[in-house]
């Protein structure tokens, strides 16, 4: 009797259970599993919600699609994070930090799995991003000293974990950092702490034998190519960086120079381009910042005795040739390379924004119109020189995947005057896209265009088939 008792007892709670679970299932039916259906709705749904951004919005900072389950600390006591991965949750920006906000899953500790992850993105996770970004503070993880901390913990083992150090590198690489940061990510500096010196020390000596052996030479040793290879660089050099006067000085331009020359008769395979001149520039100033405080409109390079100078040259020299390894199709006859990108740059943006590409198209004007100059110069060209370090940060975090992702960084880029292209005909758009109103960009403009890049690339990369619809 009482077992029946008990047995009917038991029987009326799992009844009352199953209906809890039922009412619950009604009142929150996100926690359903999510079809594939749902997840190319949400996929759509995410499109639209970024394709909003052109109209006016913008996320600084760089941001994950995933929500965190739990409520956000009492931002008074933390500074705003970012993660470039649910694994991690350091970045953020350097120089001038600006408002920002991450977004990640609940459990930091847990890889990204997969695109179902990157698009849990909704219209109120986005609204709810931009009320919190307007709440913080501009610039203030410039000084954040948990995230100087990350980068000095990360530096100062025995061994740099390089993958780490990407994640943090980013979103901006502390200013005095930034050379020793560079030096690694591209794989000038070995991450083992025991041969650094070593080997930064047999490279500059190189280097310099190198100078020594095609430089310093008279021209009746030359070829009639490399001959005209030189006189075009010594063109080129005064017209580098020219609203910069710390690059008109003679011996700056003499560093270019030999860089530049070096370089070339070192990679037959393409020579020296024109515009491989401007690459050179933001690895001069990162390593002259090693010796020169203050503003680069401030430095001369007078101040630095020459041995230095033959190790900042030797480190740009190297620096430079690591970065075209991994683009070296840029560079060579016809630069198949950067034709290839610019047409994934046309597909990407008649993805995102169909009415600007149609406009576009209907004027008559090609993508590598424009577009060509911003791959070859990496928007050196395009953008304040102030702002270029805090952008090559992200560049060389990227690693060899970074001729893919400059098609995201540039669509973003050009998407910023979406409205403003509508609006123009052929010439006009020539005549814009030529000399874009960037002038009085700030690192907020510029973390603006990252953001927009990154949400893209989390959602096309993994779906690759939405390109091709």
């Amino acid at each position: 009797m009482n077992i029946n008792h008990q047995n009917s007892n038991t029987s009326k709670e799992e009844q009352k259970q199953q209906n809890q679970n039922q009412n619950q299932k009604q009142d929150h039916p996100e926690r359903d599993t999510i079809s594939a259906s749902t997840l190319d709705s949400r996929f759509n749904q995410t499109l639209k919600n970024v394709q909003g951004l052109l109209k006016g919005r913008s996320i600084p900072g760089k941001i994950l699609l995933t929500r965190r389950a739990e409520p956000i600390e009492d931002p008074s006591l933390h500074s705003p994070s970012f993660g470039r991965s649910l694994s991690q949750n350091d970045a953020g920006t350097s120089d001038h930090v600006h408002d920002s906000i991450e977004v990640e899953d609940q459990d930091t500790t847990k890889p990204n799995n997969g695109s179902s992850h990157k698009l849990k993105s909704t219209n109120s996770n986005i609204e709810t991003m931009f009320k919190e970004s307007q709440k913080s503070s501009m610039g203030a993880r410039a000084t954040d000293s948990a995230r100087v901390m990350k980068f000095t913990k990360e530096l100062s083992g025995s061994m740099v974990i390089l993958e780490r150090l990407r994640e943090l590198a980013w979103s901006g690489v502390p200013p005095y950092m930034r050379p020793t940061v560079w030096r690694l990510l591209l794989g000038y500096a070995p991450p083992n702490s025991d041969r650094r010196e070593g080997v930064l020390r047999r490279k500059r000596s190189e280097y310099l034998d190198c100078v020594a052996q095609f430089y310093d030479i008279p021209d009746t040793e030359r070829s009639d190519d490399e001959i005209n290879m030189l006189r075009q660089i010594a063109v080129d050099c005064p017209r580098t960086v020219p609203d910069v006067t710390f690059f008109q000085e003679a011996q700056v331009q003499k560093s270019l120079e030999r860089i530049l020359y070096t370089w070339a008769i070192r990679h037959p395979a393409s020579g020296y381009v024109q515009g491989i001149n401007d690459l050179v520039t933001p690895f001069l100033v990162a390593f002259l910042s090693e010796y020169l405080e203050g503003s680069v409109d401030n430095w001369s390079i007078s101040d630095i005795p020459p041995e230095k100078i033959s190790d900042i040259e030797a480190d740009c020299y190297w620096c430079l040739s690591k970065l075209l390894d991994g683009m070296q199709d840029h560079y060579t006859f016809a630069q198949p390379g950067i034709q290839r990108l610019v047409f994934k740059l046309k597909e990407l943006v008649r993805r995102i924004d169909e009415p600007v590409s149609r406009h576009i198209e209907e004027q008559g004007l090609e993508f590598l119109q424009f577009a060509f100059r911003w791959f070859n110069c990496l928007l050196i060209r395009e953008i304040p020189f102030h702002l270029v370090t805090r952008l090559w940060d992200t560049y060389l975090a990227e690693g060899d995947a970074l001729p893919d992702f400059l098609v995201y960084i540039f669509a973003s880029f050009l998407l910023t005057w979406s409205d403003k292209l509508q609006k123009l005909d052929f010439q006009e758009m020539v005549m814009f896209l030529q000399h874009l109103p960037t002038n009085n960009w700030t690192h907020q403009e510029l973390e603006m265009v990252l953001s927009r890049a990154y949400m893209w690339h989390s959602m096309f990369n993994s779906s690759p088939s939405h390109l091709a619809s």
